[in-house]
């Protein structure tokens, strides 16, 4: 997940809540050291040790009420897609050309777009988050209840990842969400997802680059990703757009070839079969249009954000065409 900038600012002044944590207070918790001690076979004095040096912290649920995602979309992109990140990835892309096109071709999923998702994400592993990973899903389970579920899951599988690896669970820092290492894998996403690419016996996330590079393409491989079909293509405004609200997830509600019929010029090199959708996004003075694909709900399940998947894409089309010309 994306560490939020706006939601990082405003969260600064916020105490830390540092009493001690009982599991005996919270039968949420008492009910998952019982399961992770029964199901999975993890010491239960040492569980109930690790949530008594846990800490709850409130700017860890401001931070999650005010995501960069509500920015508008020109502001959004300036983060994300600029000539500093443009410029760092296509360096990173040379750094480790050979990891990412052995991933490319194991698993179809394009160079750029594994760039361009660790660029987002960590500006290319530069940036991990500094937030205690136990702290952050302690937090969200116990003072989020609306996503209670979701971040009580994630803290159960966070519990056994690093049982199962042997990690620091006072040690690990990632996003104020709970997303660890250099592509922000949520707990499940690590265990389910993350693949050994470097060969050495481990799979690491958090010191790995080449790890990271064969889990990104691995995760998004898994969600059916199409090689050699596009994310999405720019449009010119057309009376007959039928355009998704920016915030839902883009309907594939027809194809190419019916928004040609209707007049709307798409180019020549995209397949008239293709499952179509129309996304628009307030630019600084106009609303802008793309066709959006079946690639383009495959991103999503990394995030479920339009304005985060149109950043992906457009970072990558930018990356392409940087890194072909330093040739």
């Amino acid at each position: 997940m994306i560490q939020r900038l706006v939601a990082f600012l405003l969260c600064l002044a916020l105490p830390s809540v540092s009493q001690a944590i009982s599991v005996d207070d919270h039968p949420y918790l008492r009910a998952m050291v019982d399961r992770l001690v029964s199901e999975h076979g993890l010491d239960e004095g040492e569980l109930t040790r690790i949530f008594s040096k846990a800490t709850l912290r409130p700017e860890v649920v401001e931070a999650i009420t005010s995501p960069a995602e509500r920015l508008p979309w020109s502001r959004y992109r300036s983060f994300f897609v600029n000539p500093v990140q443009i410029e760092s990835g296509v360096r990173f892309w040379k750094n480790h050309e050979k990891e990412l096109l052995r991933a490319e071709r194991e698993t179809g999923v394009s160079s750029k777009i594994i760039v361009a998702v660790i660029g987002i994400e960590t500006r290319y592993g530069t940036t991990l988050g500094s937030h205690l990973v136990l702290d952050s899903l302690t937090t969200l389970t116990l003072r989020y209840p609306r996503r209670r579920k979701f971040f009580g899951a994630q803290l159960e599988q966070f519990l056994l990842l690093t049982h199962e690896q042997s990690l620091n669970r006072l040690a690990i820092r990632g996003s104020y969400a709970g997303a660890i290492g250099i592509p922000q894998f949520m707990p499940s996403s690590y265990r389910q997802y993350a693949v050994d690419f470097s060969g050495d016996g481990k799979t690491d996330l958090i010191n790995q680059t080449e790890d990271a590079i064969g889990s990104v393409a691995n995760y998004l491989r898994r969600f059916k990703w199409q090689a050699g079909r596009p994310v999405s293509v720019r449009i010119a405004s057309n009376p007959n757009l039928d355009a998704g609200l920016p915030g839902s997830k883009p309907r594939l509600h027809t194809t190419v070839g019916e928004l040609r019929a209707a007049g709307i010029k798409v180019a020549a090199d995209v397949p008239d079969d293709l499952k179509a959708g129309v996304v628009g996004l307030d630019g600084k003075n106009r609303t802008l249009y793309w066709i959006v694909f079946e690639n383009f709900h495959v991103l999503m399940r990394y995030n479920p954000s339009v304005q985060y998947v149109m950043a992906v894409h457009e970072l990558s089309t930018a990356l392409k065409r940087e890194y072909r010309g330093s040739y």
